[in-house]
C-alpha cells in the first residue's frame, strides 16, 4: 500500500514537500514515481527514482523538483520549490518492480498506486 501526504495550498513561489509511505512492497528494489492530474487533464509523470537512486523528471519540473527516497523508512519524497499555478493538481505516488527506464513516463506501467494528494497553487 502506497499512502501519499503533504499536499495543501500555496502560494506562488513557494515550497511544499509530498511524502509518500509504503508498506507490503520491498521498497529498495522498486522504481517509485510521482505523478499527477489536473481537472481535465490526463494523469501526468512528475518524477521516478529507481533503486539504484537514479532520478528523472518531466521538464517542466527539473530544477524546481527534487525527488528522493529513504529506503530504511519504506518513503518516497518530492520536494517542490518555486511553484507556480500550473503546478496545481493531484500528486499520486507510484510503485513498479520491473519498469524500463523508457517506460518511466506512463501511468499504466505501475503496479501500485497511493490515493492522492491535492496540491493548490495560487496566484
Amino acid at each position: 500500500q502506497l499512502q501519499a501526504s503533504g499536499g495543501g495550498l500555496v502560494q506562488a513561489g513557494g515550497s511544499l514537500r509530498l511524502s509518500c509511505a509504503t508498506s507490503g512492497v520491498t521498497f529498495n528494489r522498486y522504481t517509485m514515481a510521482w505523478f499527477r492530474q489536473a481537472p481535465g487533464k490526463e494523469r501526468e509523470f512528475v518524477a521516478a527514482i529507481r533503486w539504484t537512486g537514479t532520478s528523472h523528471y518531466v521538464d517542466s519540473v527539473k530544477g524546481r523538483f527534487t525527488i528522493s527516497r529513504d529506503n530504511a523508512n519504506k518513503a518516497l519524497y518530492l520536494q517542490m520549490n518555486n511553484l507556480k499555478p500550473e503546478d496545481t493538481a493531484v500528486y499520486y505516488c507510484a510503485a513498479d518492480r520491473g519498469v524500463i527506464l523508457s517506460q518511466l513516463q506512463f501511468p499504466h506501467e505501475y503496479d501500485y498506486w497511493g490515493q492522492g494528494t491535492l496540491v493548490t497553487v495560487s496566484s
